[in-house]
């Protein structure tokens, strides 16, 4: 499996390094969601596939080491845990839990990415008819996210390019809410109020296309004070 098939997921407490393992990983053609503590982590996952999960081990609430034993009741997806640099024991205790590999803090990107290939080149290879399909539901209408195509039925609905736009970035956070500002970040505008005036006109076109009610929406989610959320079933 290439960088360019996989499908990663951060589970980060610290919104800095979550934001820029992120960034990072994108730009070295991952496609990359990300989750802020176990139990956003735990709802992803109950939606969604991943190829390999990049996991911290110390965060509020349950730690990585919990979450991958939990994880490993059910799943064999490769897990790499990252652990504060004197943490020997966690290690241990990952590794125990069933973890694939760990990265002491702080590192760097490149090591990361390095190790992120090295276990991605020992997953066996699926054929496509094995492949699960990466798709998000909402009600009637499935998201493929590797083809960025949205269906209903066997009709494919058509999507302007910034409305492809938006489903990316908000398919790869569901259940996150994302704010107006950085919806005109992600869609490389120029910033203010026009702007995110423009990003409200473009959810409520999209809304349409995928709202049984858009006055009432289900999926595109409006979340008072943080932005827009994507709420798949």
């Amino acid at each position: 499996m290439s960088q360019f098939d996989a499908h990663l997921l951060i589970v980060d407490d610290d919104e800095r390094i979550r934001d820029l393992l992120k960034k990072f990983l994108m730009r070295a053609g991952f496609l990359v969601t990300a989750a802020r503590d176990a139990a956003h982590a735990r709802r992803v996952l109950g939606g969604l596939d991943f190829d390999l999960i990049v996991m911290d081990v110390m965060m509020p609430g349950e730690d990585g080491v919990s979450l991958t034993r939990f994880l490993r009741e059910t799943r064999t997806t490769p897990i790499m845990l990252l652990t504060a640099q004197g943490e020997t024991e966690h290690r241990i205790a990952g590794l125990e839990a069933g973890a694939d590999d760990y990265l002491s803090k702080p590192f760097e990107p490149k090591e990361l990415l390095l190790r992120i290939n090295a276990i991605l080149r020992r997953m066996p290879e699926t054929s496509a008819k094995e492949a699960a399909p990466k798709v998000l539901h909402l009600g009637p209408i499935r998201y493929d996210l590797d083809r960025g195509e949205m269906w209903q039925g066997d009709e494919l609905i058509r999507l302007t390019g910034t409305e492809s736009q938006l489903m990316k970035i908000f398919s790869a956070c569901p259940g996150e809410p994302v704010s107006r500002s950085k919806l005109v970040e992600d869609l490389g505008r120029d910033r203010g109020q026009a702007q995110e005036r423009a990003v409200d006109v473009q959810i409520t076109r999209l809304r349409r296309k995928i709202e049984p009610n858009p006055k009432q929406p289900q999926y595109l989610q409006t979340v008072r004070g943080a932005g827009y959320m994507l709420a798949p079933d």
